[in-house]
Formats: structure tokens, sequence, C-alpha cells
């Protein structure tokens, strides 16, 4: 009996632990391992250079961890018009950008928030499809292979203008003047086949601030008729270091667009902002003397300084003064204390029978002084 029991017993475990095992679906087959194309692909063209930035693919096609990686392939093709079909498969890649060094199973964590991996790769584009057609494009894509050169497909393609870039102009050089940065250089002109009305070409001038490394547009300048070409920068701030450098920017203007393509840069020139150059001198003084009924006094005016860091001005006096034995002229002084702020001023500090003579300097927030102005001079009874 007790036989029969364990007997029993032993068949229903048996049968509970197929049932556990037991299959609902067929069974799936093994993964491909194929990395999903990259869909974040970008490219910027300078000169003739595109640089090309996608992520590495953290996710194969049926949505597993990227174990390995293999190469990727680099496609590129030219789009001579907006009628060209899209490109659909690489064909022969500009190159072939090798395999991660570290091939490691990747994690991928459920939430899928995996941070990518950057990848990056210069393209130098050949002259020969390099051209003057504003509607000319080359389109990129790329496709990331695994370990067996095995691929899903190519990435989002992005495109850029096929048009050919000028070089740089020559002899950048920069001198600092009261003014501002003056900047000269020699243009070339119009020196490619000539171009449809559709392309413009312009002179494009960067400031970078040394310190910070921030660059900002300082101007721009069309490309105007060959010979030595001038610009003058006066957004700047005084006492700080700022390297110049140019480069020219083909405009191309579509139906439905305006696309800008740089060229090379210049190499960059060095200025130190520090500022030495004193306001303008102040000019057209006038003195005028009152004293009829009330306690004596001299107004003077003058035309206002227009320059954008005028803190102020300064009133210089001298005395001439009449002696029973000829007259004394004495020296100039200054009467302000702080900077006069408007252009204007009230001497009261005067005396019956003598004669001053006044001049006027401008002083900027940096403490430059002009010289003084032209003097005046005005009797006092």
């Amino acid at each position: 009996m007790q036989a029969d029991l364990r007997t029993l017993i032993a068949t229903t475990a048996l049968s509970l632990l197929l049932v556990g095992c037991a299959q609902t679906g067929p069974p799936l087959p093994p993964s491909l391992e194929l990395p999903k194309p990259p869909t974040d692909l970008r490219a910027n063209r300078k000169g003739n250079r595109v640089t090309l930035t996608w992520s590495e693919p953290a996710l194969t096609t049926d949505r597993q961890s990227v174990r390995y990686l293999g190469p990727t392939l680099v496609c590129r093709s030219l789009q001579p018009d907006h009628i060209q079909p899209e490109m659909t498969e690489c064909g022969k890649p500009v190159t072939t950008v090798a395999a991660p060094a570290a091939v490691v199973p990747r994690f991928v964590p459920k939430s899928g928030a995996a941070h990518p991996t950057p990848q990056t790769f210069t393209d130098t584009l050949p002259s020969n499809i390099q051209t003057t057609d504003p509607a000319a494009e080359i389109t990129y894509a790329v496709e990331v292979l695994n370990r067996n050169a095995r691929g899903a497909g190519l990435s989002n393609r992005v495109h850029v203008p096929a048009v050919l870039t000028l070089p740089p102009p020559a002899n950048l050089a920069a001198e600092l003047t009261d003014d501002g940065a003056v900047l000269t250089w020699t243009s070339a002109g119009e020196s490619r086949p000539a171009s449809p009305p559709a392309v413009q070409v312009t002179y494009r001038i960067y400031r970078r601030d040394e310190a910070s490394g921030k660059d900002a547009i300082a101007g721009e300048v069309p490309l105007g008729e060959p010979g030595v070409t001038h610009f003058t920068d006066s957004s700047f701030e005084w006492e700080r270091v700022y390297l110049y450098r140019l480069t020219t920017v083909t405009i191309l203007k579509r139906s439905d667009s305006e696309l800008q393509v740089e060229g090379e840069d210049t190499a960059p020139v060095r200025i130190v902002a520090h500022d030495v150059f004193p306001p303008a001198v102040p000019s057209g003084l006038q003195a005028a003397y009152s004293g009829e009924g009330q306690k004596p006094f001299v107004d003077l005016i003058w035309a206002p300084v227009t320059n954008s860091d005028l803190a102020g001005y300064n009133i210089y006096r001298s005395d001439y003064q009449s002696e029973t034995n000829g007259t004394a002229t004495g020296p100039m002084v200054k009467l302000n204390a702080e900077l006069v702020k408007s252009p204007s001023y009230r001497d009261s500090a005067i005396k019956s029978r003598n004669t001053y003579t006044y001049s006027v300097s401008a002083v900027d927030v940096r403490g430059n002084e002009s010289r003084r102005s032209e003097e005046t001079s005005e009797p006092v009874p």
C-alpha cells in the first residue's frame, strides 16, 4: 500500500513539472544581433570638410541590448538636384570606421535611459564634386554593422550643399586705434567660375575673447573688388584680449530658404584692447560774465563730447590781473574737485578787476584725459 502511495506521489510531481515547463508558443529564433540604425546623424560643413556625428546603437533591431559592435560604413552620394531619389544603400563607402576598441557586453536599463556613445568622422570633399550650382547637395548616411559585418540598413540621411567655397583672404592684420580695432586684408575678389545670381559671397569677421574662448561675429563685409579691404570693430570691451579671424561665407538663395556655407578661416590675429586713447578735445568754449544786482559769476558752455566712454570734464582757469606796474598772468589751475558731467560750468570764485582765462578737457571712464580746448577769456569789472 505504501509503495503504491509513493508511486502516485512521484507520478503527480512529474506531471506538475511537465506542465510548468510547457511551451506557450513556437520557439524564438536566435537573435541576429543587428544594431539598430542610428536616427540622430548630423552633418556640419566648413570649407571642404564635413563633420558627421552620430550615436552608437545601444539596441538591436529585435530590441535586445547590443553586446558587440562591428565597424561603421560612412556613405556619401552627390545629389545634383532634388529630382534624384533618396539614397537607399551605401554602395561604395567613403570610409569604414573601426569597431569600438572595448568589445564588451553593453547593458541597457529597462527604462531605455542608456547614455549613447557619440561617434564622429570628418570627410574631406574632393574638388570634383563641388560646384557652383546652388541646388546641388551631398547626402550622407552611416550603417553600423555587427561583428559578422552585417547591418540593418542606413541611418537617417543628412544633406549639405555641394557649392564651391572660396579660400580665406590673405594678409590679415589688426591695429588698435581710438576708434576700435582696425582690420585690413587683401581681397582676391571673385576668383572662381562665374556664379549664378542665387550665389553670393561675403567676408565674416569673428572675434574671440581669449579669456572665455567665446566667439562673436564682429561684422560682415561684401566680397567686393580685389585689393586691400578695411573693417573697424568698435563693439568690443576695452581691457580685454581678442583673437580676430576671417572666413568667406557662400550664401545660397533658394526659393524656400537661404543656406550659408563657411569656408576655411584665416590664421588669427591678436589684439590687446588696452585703452590709452583720450576722448575728443572739447570745442566751442564760451564764457559770459554776470553780476548786476547779484553775486558775480562767469558761466561757461561748450559743445558736448560724443565719445561713448566719456566720464566728464575738467575745468581750468588762470588769472590775468591788472597791477600798477603792469599785468601778470597766473598759471592754469583745475577748478573742479570731481568731474563735471554736463558741458557747462559756473565759476563763482571770481574777483573784480581781473580777467580770467578758461580751458576745458574731456576725461573717459578709464581716466584718459584729452588735450585742453582752445582758451577763452572774460574780464570781470
